[in-house]
């Protein structure tokens, strides 16, 4: 059964939108058992996979797990965005990976694949502005250990035209509000090199952090730090709600027996507020939240946490936890007509067991 909370809201049109991106000549040249499964959804997805001999890929899929479509990927990926723009997407490299893939769910252009300059690497995730003109990536500095966020040019096939400080060590995740004029960068605080894989070098004196970057200018507009008795809370993966609050999640690097808080929020010009979690749904998400999302119709907060195998969800306004169910290596999750539609690393997505192995995030195509 797909992860949902239930939902007296308007059905979403998704779907039409979508094809109506896409053209009558790419839904008509799909396989008949994609395009059955098209026709009878009213969400469409993209997320990264592993297929069964090992090779990568991102597939477009219907909010029951049917997939509809697959781009094959050179390597590994991590997280996803999508531009409601222009309909492009780019999946990007896990840490310390160097490329991203700007593809068209619908395949109208051919993919382009960007690597990362020179002692850079990505960290997995990245957006577009809100006219869909810039791309921008979370990256590595690594040696001057620093975050930085790459500009591309999706004018111009995605050229490196830019670059400003994320303000923080280990950028992960960020998005942007819907004016499009600051960035929200999830800094990590935990310090990588690519010469000791994905090793964590700086446990005992982590940094993490949430930065608002303004977009025209690339100066910082706030940065909220940890308090310190929560240091090893690595700040992870972000999301905005409808009202243009900032939820976040986090990863606890600290020890086992702790109980931190792992999600909370926060306005421009106020200070963290960290969720309340019941005891039992802070020890079911063992210490690490691996996907956060917004469902930003309902008012409703989604966590994953492969490490827990489980899944919840929250009410925004209350912080109360409305469901929480066990979900084996679960992985993304992404706002669904009704609530939440999460995956998992052993090919569940929605209601549909595939033979693909799904990897973190997911990503709409489309919008609540």
């Amino acid at each position: 059964m797909a992860y949902r909370t239930i939902s007296t809201g308007q059905t979403l049109i998704d779907r039409r939108t979508f094809l109506k991106m896409a053209g009558a000549a790419w839904a008509a040249a799909l396989a008949p058992q994609a395009a059955f499964a098209l026709s009878r959804t009213d969400a469409i997805y993209a997320s990264p996979f592993m297929a069964p001999d090992g090779a990568y890929g991102v597939a477009t899929l219907t909010e029951e797990g049917a997939i509809i479509e697959r781009v094959p990927l050179p390597a590994r990926a991590h997280g996803m965005t999508y531009s409601r723009v222009t309909g492009r997407a780019v999946a990007f490299a896990r840490r310390p990976g160097t490329y991203a893939m700007i593809f068209a769910p619908d395949k109208s252009m051919e993919p382009i694949v960007v690597t990362s300059v020179e002692g850079r690497h990505f960290y997995g995730h990245g957006c577009f502005s809100a006219d869909g003109r810039l791309l921008y990536a979370t990256e590595n500095d690594f040696a001057a250990n620093r975050g930085m966020i790459g500009v591309y040019d999706g004018t111009d096939k995605f050229a490196r035209i830019g670059e400003f400080p994320s303000f923080g060590i280990g950028p992960h995740d960020m998005t942007l509000p819907a004016d499009g004029k600051m960035l929200v960068v999830a800094n990590g605080g935990i310090e990588t090199h690519p010469d000791f894989g994905r090793t964590k070098l700086n446990l005992d004196h982590m940094e993490p952090s949430l930065a608002l970057i303004d977009t025209a200018t690339g100066s910082l507009i706030e940065r909220h730090v940890m308090p310190d008795n929560l240091r090893q809370l690595s700040t992870r993966h972000v999301d905005i709600d409808a009202d243009g609050r900032v939820w976040f999640a986090c990863q606890y690097e600290g020890a086992r027996n702790d109980l931190p808080p792992l999600a909370g929020s926060f306005s421009r010009g106020e200070d963290l507020r960290f969720l309340e979690l019941p005891d039992e749904t802070t020890l079911a998400l063992a210490n690490y939240v691996g996907a956060i999302a917004v469902n930003r119709r309902d008012g409703l907060i989604g966590l994953t946490s492969p490490k827990g195998g489980t899944a919840v969800t929250i009410d925004a306004k209350t912080g109360q936890v409305i469901r929480q169910d066990s979900l084996a290596d679960a992985a993304g999750i992404a706002p669904a007509v009704h609530g939440f539609v999460a995956s998992s690393y052993s090919g569940k997505f929605g209601g549909t067991q595939s033979k693909v192995a799904w990897d973190q995030h997911i990503v709409r195509l489309g919008k609540l």
